[in-house]
């Protein structure tokens, strides 16, 4: 009996052996139908442009924004680093520029220094830098880094930038004081350069907010003082040597007893701003005897 006829009652059952020959025969037909015609192509190809394309540009895209992020990620790195280097050639070159400022300023003050060295030649004298000042906004009173070790002593005169300071007030072996012609209840004799009219200068902390000290006891019975005229220490100080440059007249009154005059005067040094002096050695008391 052949092996796939159905009895009566019986199911209907197929070998293994021929269903595989079956499946065989149906997969080579359709091989050979995919290989010599291109029906299954069109459809395929639909089906794949639908499924997949859509997912490839998907992919793509995402590979593009993680490329771009990759590279700006390495773009600020790069400009972070870049961004601190500068700062750091910044900072460099404002520390180069401070010190080259500085070294300027120190040069201009030396300058000066070594000018009024030279206009009052004939005095010696010793540099010395402001260590410390007393309260307030003008050099009413400062010490010095240079004492009694270095020949300096009680009463020796101090001059910087234009003419003269004031004296030395108190010292010690390494330090001294110098209390400045704008200190209050501070007097020098001092006299006209022009017509050497004698007169009294006096310090004033209040004057100076305005940019003035004062000035009295001028003789000048022919009216010839005036605005601009030099004040320079006169020959009868008992403290300061004569010619060292005060200041300027500002204003000239008459006083109430007619005989002499007052007024205000314009200081040779700038006491608001002090950072080196040069103390003149030699005194007074020396030079006279």
């Amino acid at each position: 009996m052949s092996p796939i006829v159905k009895r009566k009652g019986e199911k209907f059952t197929l070998p293994s052996k021929w269903l595989l020959f079956i499946l065989t025969i149906i997969c080579t037909a359709l091989m050979l139908f995919t290989f010599t015609t291109d029906f299954f192509d069109k459809p395929l190809g639909t089906i794949v442009g639908y499924a997949l394309v859509p997912f490839e540009k998907g992919i793509g895209k995402a590979g593009g924004w993680f490329s771009s992020r990759k590279d700006e990620f390495t773009q600020i790195k790069s400009l972070i680093k870049e961004n601190q280097s500068l700062k750091e050639e910044v900072a460099r070159l404002t520390e180069e520029n401070t010190l080259l400022q500085q070294d300027k300023y120190e040069l201009n003050k030396l300058r000066q220094l070594f000018e009024l060295d030279e206009q009052y030649e004939e005095y010696h004298k010793v540099g010395a830098r402001i260590i410390s000042r007393d309260s307030g906004n003008w050099y009413s009173a400062f010490v010095i880094d240079k004492g009694t070790d270095d020949g300096i002593m009680k009463d020796m005169n101090v001059i910087a930038g234009g003419g003269l300071v004031g004296r030395i007030s108190a010292v010690g072996p390494n330090w001294a004081r110098v209390t400045a012609i704008i200190s209050d209840n501070a007097n020098v004799s001092g006299m006209t350069l022009a017509t050497e009219d004698n007169l009294i200068v006096s310090g004033s902390l209040k004057g100076m907010n305005e940019g003035v000290i004062y000035f009295s006891k001028l003789v000048d019975s022919k009216g010839a003082v005036k605005a601009g005229d030099k004040i320079v220490t006169s020959d009868i100080s008992d403290k300061f040597l004569p010619g060292i440059l005060i200041g300027y007249v500002l204003t000239v009154e008459p006083d109430n007893n007619n005989l002499t005059k007052s007024g205000t005067m314009i200081p040779a040094v700038d006491f608001e701003h002090l950072s080196e002096v040069l103390v003149i050695t030699d005194q007074k008391q020396i030079i006279e005897e």
